[in-house]
């Protein structure tokens, strides 16, 4: 639907003409009295007898013969100039003979006057006669059929005449009754239509979005989704996705997880379930490393959990730092005994229960004791919280000690979106690895992809490009700031090089 122009008025009261009578009164008027000057000429006063010899006579004002008065001979001068107009008005009756077809002619005997009064009813509609003197600037002709307004009611807008059924709504073409409308251009709505149009409607609540104190339309608008919502969404409880952050229709319910998460629909189709569904994901992962020349000899678990393991993790965790307001993932370096998910809960309902989840007792063989990620995520979120761990892991496993926040957060923020963009950008991709190692990896995001959902879906990818924007417009200063110089310094110097660079300073290369 086409958007109506911003020249918008609202306008009241259209000008009605009432009781219009058209052109065509006038004309007959005129007409008639040339006509009847016609008959004034000396014929005696018959009128027509019925079988029984009595006169039957017309009303008055329908009357058109009429007795002629007496003349005297100073009346000469006057009746030539009258007959005259007789033979004028002879010629244009037989002129008219000839436009007419076969079988329509008019009859002008001479010696009987009553023939030419049967040339006021041709047994067809003849075009209109305009009498002599009358101007064709009295027609008014509608605006909305093009044709003569010949009587009744008329309005009048912006130097148009209409007739009532034909001033229409440019939206609905429904005529416009109501004493109010409103304009955009030179293009009259209802004003409900109107409103329709251009007043935005919430996503969340399918109603118009109230003004403000000030007149104006206040909303607010996902940055990446562009779903608008009132602004009383933000604080009255609406849910919104833990995954893509777009908040719940009332139309439509999501799925909420036993921590308390709540996922939607999209989010929910590739959702990886549980550690042992995540396991072919987190190798491919590895295998992707191994393809970039950063290959991770230690066998480093890895766990799906909940949202209350996690922070628990989090508060035994010396090391590290945690992306706020929630984290999504961990890379442990201490001894710890976590609650993993075990199995994928059945549904009930919009809700998931009966999960099971099991005691896992992790002990330190190396730098690195076990990568944690929350459960019920989006494979490519999921798949990207790996890449950003397992940096973690390969810079403890490789030595790097005692980096500043940005400089770690930052290039391992680098390793997660160069995995996203392989993912859904596959052909682009500048950073796709080098050995035939990637050939694993992707043939496994292909194969799990498929074997799960079908081919991966245009949904996934829009996920997959939002994840890879919240990675680059990330507002905090280690994620973000640190993506920012990170990906500015390898796509200068390259990645192996920018590493090179980190273990001898502790910072990115200017």
């Amino acid at each position: 639907m086409a958007s109506p122009s911003s020249d918008i008025n609202h306008l009241s009261h259209p000008c009605i003409y009432g009781d219009f009578v058209s052109s065509y009164s006038e004309r007959k008027s005129g007409f008639m009295k040339w006509f009847g000057k016609i008959f004034k000429i000396g014929s005696s006063s018959r009128g027509r007898s019925d079988s029984s010899g009595r006169h039957l006579q017309q009303p008055a004002e329908e009357n058109m013969v009429w007795r002629a008065p007496s003349r005297s001979l100073d009346d000469r001068a006057r009746s030539r100039k009258d007959e005259e107009d007789l033979n004028r008005a002879i010629a244009l009756s037989l002129g008219e003979n000839f436009k007419r077809p076969n079988g329509y002619r008019w009859h002008t005997g001479s010696d009987d006057i009553d023939d030419y009064s049967k040339a006021l009813h041709p047994p067809y509609t003849p075009a209109p006669l305009y009498p002599r003197g009358y101007s064709l600037a009295n027609v008014r002709i509608c605006g909305g059929c093009n044709q003569e307004i010949l009587y009744g009611n008329c309005l009048g807008w912006m130097d148009t005449y209409f007739h009532p059924d034909c001033f229409r709504c440019h939206s609905c073409r429904h005529p416009i009754t109501e004493r109010e409308f409103s304009l955009s251009g030179s293009r009259p709505y209802h004003k409900s239509c109107f409103k329709e149009l251009t007043h935005p409607k919430c996503e969340v609540c399918h109603q118009y979005i109230p003004i403000n104190a000030a007149g104006l339309i206040e909303y607010r608008c996902h940055p990446y989704w562009y779903q608008k919502y009132c602004p009383s969404h933000e604080y009255d409880n609406t849910a919104r996705c833990c995954s893509c952050e777009r908040l719940e229709s009332r139309n439509e319910k999501y799925y909420r997880l036993d921590d308390g998460r709540i996922l939607c629909f999209e989010c929910m189709e590739s959702a990886i379930t549980d550690t042992g569904e995540c396991q072919p994901l987190y190798h491919a992962i590895r295998d992707y490393y191994e393809g970039m020349n950063m290959r991770i000899d230690q066998q480093v678990p890895m766990l799906l959990v909940g949202r209350d393991a996690l922070n628990e993790a989090i508060v035994g965790e010396k090391n590290g730092f945690h992306h706020l307001p929630e984290t999504r993932g961990l890379c442990l370096s201490e001894e710890q005994t976590v609650t993993s998910v075990h199995r994928w809960p059945r549904m009930g309902g919009h809700r998931f229960i009966g999960m099971r989840t099991q005691h896992q007792k992790l002990t330190r063989k190396c730098e690195v004791t076990a990568i944690l990620v929350l459960y019920g995520l989006p494979r490519l979120l999921t798949g990207a919280i790996l890449a950003h761990e397992l940096m973690h892991a390969w810079l403890r496993l490789k030595g790097y000690r005692n980096l500043d926040a940005e400089v770690e957060e930052g290039i391992c923020q680098v390793l997660s979106y160069m995995w996203l963009e392989s993912e859904v950008m596959p052909g682009s991709s500048r950073y796709m690895p080098s050995t035939s190692s990637a050939s694993s990896s992707s043939s496994y995001s292909t194969s799990s992809s498929s074997s799960k959902k079908g081919a991966r879906s245009q949904v996934e990818n829009k996920l997959g490009e939002f994840f890879m924007n919240q990675i680059a417009n990330d507002s905090s200063p280690a994620y973000g700031g640190g993506f920012r110089s990170a990906i500015e310094a390898v796509n200068k110097y390259g990645l192996r090089c920018t590493l090179d660079h980190i273990r001898l300073t502790g910072h990115f290369p200017l």
